[in-house]
């Protein structure tokens, strides 16, 4: 991010109850402008870190800031500034979308005409404007969500927290959401913080994210280092096919690292390590007239954060 412009900030952010820690001093900053991804499974600590950042829930220790407002003394000004969707909206569902619009806008002490204006702006936005007056018991979870992102819009907010907001779609509501989501950030310059336990769908739209897991923060970072940063001390597994296999091949793999164990099963060859060899090997293999016909390497990639703290920690079998 060009802008480091700090807008929520966390220190020794820290929440017990009796013998459970469900966040544990969490230390956090999200820059201006940026969509940080709070990514874990569920019962990492995400909710709970979100309503202390809300002042809806005090830590036990540490503290929050939002805009340099202490969250725990500063919150009616922060609701102010703060926009935020929870993981189930929740709707008067015998009144239009427009009548729960129009029920937020005066909550917020907004005036009348304002009112109606900016109703009619975001549900052509979230592309609910002609469901704008159907009650919202006839909404499907996707309207609902868009309805819930026009919502949170209807102060203006500057910050915008959403708890899950993907959940229950299906793929052309999450594209839908997510596209929005990308929108108010890039094109409304407001800062997006998003909480989910579905890594692969989110992270596509983060500028960062950081990895929750057992009320700790593992790694904070962008996408493309966060395997390294997770996994820095788990060797690296390369797989290849190679030909011809001879019995020179393990004596060449050998001279690009004599650290590596080598193992060969069926027509493929597997070299664990703890570092990336994989530029120095191809050329080792090409300066003597091997073919490299297959080469993949795992180890600290997402898709091994994705099995390791996504689906195991949830009980899923992949």
């Amino acid at each position: 991010m060009e802008n480091k412009n700090v807008v929520i900030k966390t220190q020794g952010l820290t929440k017990k109850y009796k013998d459970l820690t469900a966040v544990n001093r969490l230390d956090l900053e999200i820059y201006e402008g940026e969509i940080f991804g709070l990514l874990g499974p569920n019962g990492a600590g995400k909710t709970t870190t979100i309503l202390m950042l809300l002042g809806m829930t005090e830590p036990t220790e540490g503290f929050a800031e939002i805009n340099g407002l202490n969250t725990t003394k500063d919150t009616l000004k922060i609701k102010r500034t703060v926009g935020y969707l929870p993981d189930h909206v929740g709707f008067y569902e015998d009144m239009t979308g427009r009548e729960n619009l129009r029920f937020t806008g005066r909550l917020n002490g907004i005036d009348e005409n304002e009112i109606e204006t900016r109703i009619n702006d975001l549900l052509e936005r979230v592309n609910l404007s002609k469901a704008g007056d159907k009650k919202v018991g006839t909404y499907s979870r996707g309207m609902k969500q868009r309805l819930g992102i026009a919502d949170t819009l209807m102060k203006d907010p500057k910050i915008i927290i959403l708890d899950e907001p993907t959940l229950g779609l299906d793929p052309q509501g999450i594209n839908d959401i997510l596209n929005l989501i990308v929108e108010l950030a890039r094109k409304d310059k407001r800062t997006v913080l998003i909480s989910s336990h579905l890594l692969h769908q989110v992270q596509k739209i983060c500028d960062r994210v950081g990895i929750f897991v057992g009320g700790e923060l593992l790694a904070c970072g962008p996408i493309d280092t966060l395997g390294e940063m997770v996994f820095k001390d788990k060797e690296l597994t390369l797989e290849l096919s190679v030909s011809p296999v001879d019995d020179k091949l393990t004596e060449l793999i050998k001279s690009v690292n004599e650290d590596v164990k080598i193992r060969t099963e069926e027509n493929k060859i597997f070299v664990e390590s703890k570092e990336d060899i994989r530029k120095a090997l191809v050329k080792a293999l090409s300066d003597n007239n091997y073919d490299l016909l297959y080469l993949k390497q795992s180890g600290r990639d997402l898709d091994e954060i994705y099995r390791q703290y996504f689906l195991e920690k949830e009980g899923v079998k992949k």
